[in-house]
């Protein structure tokens, strides 16, 4: 145990974040950088070491929170890089964009604010990164066996770390022109900064995986000829089939998914464009649907200079302490204030957009909404509450429905989906055609960054089992683990 005092002589303190004046002027991440690092070992000593780590279990990764707790308050950094690095490839990705579940598992969290075991873990990172400890861990031998990993986000990229690293020969196939998925270009810069992309993927280069940008796998390669080529396939291609608003209005100019008008904004910072062909500079924006993605064009609004942000959610705002319907050790949906919000905008609850309203030209002018209300367990609108908001940029940030099925990829595999339309597969994650198997959202649904790494690391060992008969590869989870979470 760190201090056993340690949870009683400290209280909780969270990374500082830069003024929001001074951030909105850049892209940079919102933090402060080093400011983690003067306190964390303090941090770290208030982990009470519990006997039953309930931490563990509320991280889909198993994460060994209590030791790396104990090597960070003893800075023994190297140490604790390699207890993260036992159950995490990217540890750097999860502690920026992880909504972290093991917090809301903590054991201290019952009665006083839960450790800060993100800050902790993305520190322990940034200081391996600083001090060498993370270096490329080619296989010693090789297989002779090749695997095609379809998508290259974190679940596609944990999937392709592990089997390099188990002796196979890995290609991993993205359809965009850079890799990492989401994490490139649906996670705006604010919130992480590519160059931690960057240096991963040179990790791997090192390490023997091989990257194949701009090729989708259903389109330019069909998927039966990627199969002859391998002796097995990963696919890790998300779902990236948004969930639409058929609205009168609809086609209006100026509305668009959260992923067309999130990855310009990223595509700038990489020196595509001197200014993204959408933007919300000088306009009112709307921002359809509550959650982290409509944070996300929140925060990327305010940077572009929009005259207003107002993000709408139809369902009721959450309390700030945990339902009863949601005790400890769940993850509670709590009413959350992201860097986004702290910068500026509008938060409206309990509302649905009725239709949008245009100018002569057929560009947006005005969204219309109405409150809405719970009767007989169903949303339904308030009579009297219609009312129109102005509306020049509407991003429509409201989930995602599954994987991508115009392209080609699932009837040219002949893939079996769920009962949720999603990739079916076994205990193995295997699917139903010999050899192909699938992790992350294709196969889950939308989830956490959290658990696309999980998947990745699981249904790398089920493909390495299929090609050599055993394995030796860690496997957090199976295909009907639902942890903690609600």
């Amino acid at each position: 145990m760190a201090d056993p005092k340690g949870f009683l002589n400290h209280g909780r303190e969270v990374a500082k974040s830069r003024p929001v004046d001074v951030r909105l002027k850049d892209w940079n991440e919102v933090y402060v950088p080093g400011s983690l690092l003067p306190i964390i070992s303090k941090q770290a000593s208030r982990c009470m070491d519990c006997g039953i780590p309930f931490c563990h279990n509320g991280c889909p990764l198993g994460n060994l929170i209590p030791e790396w707790n104990d090597y960070a308050y003893r800075e023994d950094w190297a140490a604790a890089s390699e207890r993260l690095h036992a159950t995490n490839n990217f540890p750097e990705f999860t502690g920026r964009l992880c909504p972290a579940p093991c917090e809301s598992a903590c054991v201290l969290g019952i009665n006083q604010p839960a450790v800060t075991i993100k800050n902790v873990e993305v520190s322990i990172i940034d200081k391996a990164w600083d001090s060498g400890d993370v270096a490329p861990q080619a296989p010693e031998r090789l297989s002779g066996k090749t695997v095609a990993v379809i998508g290259s986000g974190p679940a596609g990229l944990a999937a392709a770390q592990q089997l390099t690293r188990a002796g196979h020969t890995v290609a991993v196939y993205e359809r965009a022109d850079r890799i990492g998925g989401l994490l490139r270009y649906g996670i705006p810069e604010f919130k992480m900064e590519k160059r931690h992309i960057n240096r991963r993927i040179e990790q791997m280069r090192a390490e023997g995986t091989r990257f194949r940008t701009g090729i989708e796998i259903g389109r330019d390669l069909k998927a039966t000829d990627l199969k002859k080529r391998y002796d097995a396939v990963v696919i890790a291609a998300g779902a990236t089939t948004a969930r639409d608003l058929p609205v009168p209005g609809r086609e209006l100019n100026g509305i668009h998914q959260a992923m067309e008008y999130l990855p310009l904004a990223n595509k700038v910072q990489e020196g595509d464009f001197v200014a993204p062909p959408i933007t919300a500079e000088g306009k009112h924006v709307v921002v359809i649907g509550g959650g982290d993605t409509g944070a996300d064009c929140v925060g990327t609004a305010h940077r572009q200079g929009a005259a207003s942000v107002t993000q709408l959610e139809i369902m009721p705002q959450p309390g700030e302490d945990r339902a009863p319907n949601q005790p400890w050790p769940t993850f509670p949906m709590l009413y959350k204030v992201t860097s986004a919000h702290e910068e500026g905008g509008e938060r409206v609850y309990s509302v649905s957009t009725t239709h949008f309203e245009g100018d002569e030209d057929g560009n947006v002018q005005f969204l219309h909404l109405s409150e809405v209300e719970f009767i007989d367990g169903r949303l339904t609108p308030k009579p009297g509450t219609e009312r129109r908001i102005p509306a020049q940029l509407v991003t429509l940030a409201m989930g995602f429905t599954g994987t991508d099925r115009e392209n080609g990829l699932v009837d040219q595999f002949g893939l079996d989906l769920d009962e949720r339309g999603n990739i079916a597969r076994d205990a193995d994650f295997h699917t139903n055609v010999p050899g192909v198997f699938v992790a992350g959202d294709a196969g889950r649904g939308q989830s956490l960054i959290v658990w696309a790494i999980a998947e990745g690391r699981s249904a790398a060992q089920g493909c390495d089992r299929f090609l050599t008969g055993t394995s030796e590869l860690p496997a957090p989870i199976r295909p009907t683990d639902r942890s903690l979470m609600v």
